[in-house]
Parts: structure tokens; C-alpha cells; sequence
């Protein structure tokens, strides 16, 4: 654990994926569908969308297109995003984001959705965040390095003096590709992604604090 901290302890600034790094969205989905597994597959299938679109289009537009190829009424796709206000926060989130902040760390939120939803669900944490950068912000959506180098930018910071929190496997080669350090919070218990190796992984932020010396 001390060679951890020494090797993180060039580290200002964290980044972090929101909606499933922190956020249980998820569980919203699955309420919203009225069935967990049907909620499943209907989020796998805007997140295969979203991670592959590149180029920013409407969130909104691409939550739609997954409700059509699920079989789910048009009004399902309405019913979530008016409810995006019910996501709620991991319980292990807010402490350890309150710990790296009291430690001097800046924070940023970097997400795959608009930035209306962005800054809603971020709110929800409930932690000052100095950037919340959203896909329709960088213009790209992530994997695309775009997000990544957006969210050191807002925090005025180079990627080595960065670590990023993934939540989704597709998040670890991304943010690797431009040389941030990366946590991977793999909450869902989700195979290793090719490509690239998280700096460490772990089931929630629990352990994060400790590593970057807070």
C-alpha cells in the first residue's frame, strides 16, 4: 500500500465516469422498464450505441433508437429522462470523493450524455465538482479520446498529473489512450476489457482515498 500512494502521489485531479462509477443508473433503467432484466439489456443496448456513435449526436435521440430496438413504447425513453432525477448516488461514492477533495485533489465528472443530464445526475453526488464535462460538450463521445483529454483540460491539468475513475470497461483502454492513470470501480463484476490494464481495480471507491494518499 505505501508503494500505491508513492506512485500516485503526483495525482491533483480526478476524473470520474458518472453513470456508472457513481451513479446507479442502472437501477433506474431497470425501474423505468418494470422488469430488471429487460432494464438490463435495454441499457446494454444504449450503451452500445453511445460507446460506438464517435461524434456527438442527441443522448436523448440515442436513448430513443435503443427503446425502438428493445420493443419498449416510444413513451418509455419520456418517462426516463424525466425521471433522471431519481439516480442515486452509491453509497461509497460521496465519501470518497469528500476525502480526495479535503486532500486538495480537484474533481471533474466526464460523461456519456447531454449536459443538461450531465449536471443533473452530478448534483446528485452531492460534492463540489470543479468540471462536469458531457459528451455533447467534448462534441465526442467516449471511448473517443476526445472526453478524456476535455476533462484534463477543464481541470487545467497534463494526464499524469490525472487519474480517471472508469465505471465501464470500455472506459480503461479510453482514458488509457491518452496516458491517465486508471481506478477502475468494476461495480458489476465485468470481464477485463482488451487493450489496455487498469492501474488497480476494485468493486467500489472505497479503497481510492487510501491510494492517492488522502
Amino acid at each position: 500500500m505505501v508503494a500505491d500512494r508513492a506512485a500516485a502521489g503526483d495525482v491533483r485531479g480526478v476524473a470520474c465516469d458518472l453513470l456508472t462509477a457513481l451513479v446507479d443508473s442502472w437501477g433506474l433503467w431497470e425501474r423505468v422498464a418494470g422488469d430488471p432484466e429487460r432494464g438490463r439489456r435495454w441499457r446494454q443496448v444504449s450503451l452500445r450505441m453511445v460507446t460506438s456513435s464517435g461524434a456527438y449526436r442527441p443522448y436523448e435521440e440515442i436513448v430513443s433508437e435503443a427503446t425502438a430496438e428493445m420493443g419498449l413504447p416510444a413513451v418509455k425513453t419520456k418517462e426516463l429522462l424525466q425521471r433522471w432525477g431519481e439516480l442515486e448516488p452509491y453509497q461509497d461514492a460521496r465519501p470518497a470523493l469528500d476525502a480526495l477533495r479535503r486532500a486538495g485533489k480537484r474533481l471533474a465528472v466526464v460523461t456519456n450524455c447531454s449536459q443538461r443530464l450531465a449536471e443533473l445526475a452530478a448534483s446528485r453526488v452531492g460534492v463540489g465538482w470543479d468540471a462536469v464535462v458531457s459528451a455533447e460538450q467534448a462534441g465526442f463521445y467516449k471511448p473517443h479520446p476526445i472526453p478524456y483529454r476535455a476533462g484534463c483540460e477543464a481541470l487545467g491539468l497534463l494526464p499524469e498529473h490525472m487519474l480517471f475513475v472508469a465505471g465501464s470497461a470500455h472506459d480503461v483502454p479510453g482514458a488509457a489512450s491518452i496516458g491517465l492513470r486508471v481506478f477502475w470501480a468494476n461495480r458489476r463484476g465485468a470481464l477485463p476489457p482488451d487493450g489496455a490494464a487498469p492501474w488497480r481495480t476494485a468493486a467500489d471507491l472505497s479503497t481510492l482515498p487510501v491510494l492517492l494518499g488522502a
